[in-house]
């Protein structure tokens, strides 16, 4: 796979994640935030099994030990990623959610840095700076004060940008993306009910009225999305997977409009330039004159 056609997977992602931004939020209506958590990704982990056991049985070398603990650390960091912005979403704003968990465009490169010393191509940070911008006007300019919500959802990008850089630093190497996913979603499964069977009620009524939204984030903002993330990311950077995963406020904006009837401010639309511009950048410009031998590492 080149470099391009990962981008373009990541950018799919990127719309399914947008449109599961809607299923997310009206799932909130019937079920509290670790239940929709546990249940979505108990349906995603059943999508992967045949999958998963598919790709163990053509391996010709079976996983260290020591790849299952990163897998399972892996999980965790994304289930706390999970739970924060579902939570949050109780005392926060759609707008300001989706802007707050766009920081981990900017998070990724930082954190990459400081953890392995790894330096992005310099067409990265002004890439970074376009792309929140982007979100930013999308969101139509404005913040309202920031709530305890608000805070949630900022510890949610920053996870969000740590399962990134751990997925680039452990999990590509092993070249299973179909274990490596289904072993993260069966933890986050069992982290979300552990904390919803604790901490809230669960009836067989609100999950059945949930059932349409916990189907499409299971299967597709999940099981799909996520796998695709697995797999594209083995063939281009975390700076630049998470530009283009960004895409996923740009497309809940688009689905917002089209089923919701939510209305883009004319500002935004100079956000969805600006996220576009990045885009090309992030895939031009390094390859103009020289290829930049500074990518992440993954070993």
């Amino acid at each position: 796979m080149t470099r391009r056609s990962a981008n373009l997977l990541l950018l799919l992602a990127g719309a399914v994640w947008g449109m599961g931004f809607i299923a997310q939020t009206t799932a909130m209506d019937d079920i509290a935030p670790y239940t929709f958590v546990g249940a979505r990704f108990a349906i995603a982990s059943l999508v992967l099994i045949p999958f998963a056991l598919w790709e163990t049985k053509r391996s010709e070398t079976p996983l260290p030990t020591i790849a299952y603990f990163q897998f399972v650390m892996i999980g965790f960091v994304l289930f706390l990623a999970m739970g924060l912005q579902q939570v949050g979403l109780l005392t926060t704003t759609v707008t300001n959610s989706g802007v707050l968990t766009g920081l981990y465009v900017i998070f990724v490169p930082i954190l990459a840095l400081l953890l392995y010393r790894t330096v992005p191509h310099f067409i990265v940070w002004p890439s970074v700076i376009l792309t929140f911008a982007g979100i930013y006007l999308l969101s139509g300019g404005a913040l309202t004060s920031l709530t305890y919500g608000d805070v949630l959802t900022i510890g949610c990008a920053a996870c969000n940008a740590l399962q990134m850089v751990f997925i680039a630093r452990y999990a590509i190497k092993y070249n299973r993306p179909m274990t490596f996913s289904f072993l993260q979603f069966l933890s986050i499964a069992v982290f979300g009910c552990l904390v919803a069977g604790t901490t809230e009620q669960i009836a067989f009524a609100p999950l059945l009225n949930a059932l349409p939204e916990i189907l499409y984030a299971g299967v597709f903002s999940s099981a799909l999305a996520f796998t695709i993330q697995a797999v594209a990311q083995r063939y281009t950077t975390a700076p630049q997977a998470a530009i283009f995963m960004s895409t996923e406020v740009l497309f809940a904006a688009l689905f917002g409009a089209i089923f919701l009837g939510e209305r883009i401010a004319i500002i935004g639309y100079l956000g969805g330039m600006l996220i576009f511009t990045a885009m090309i950048l992030t895939e031009t410009v390094p390859f103009m004159k020289f290829n930049s031998s500074r990518k992440l590492s993954r070993s």
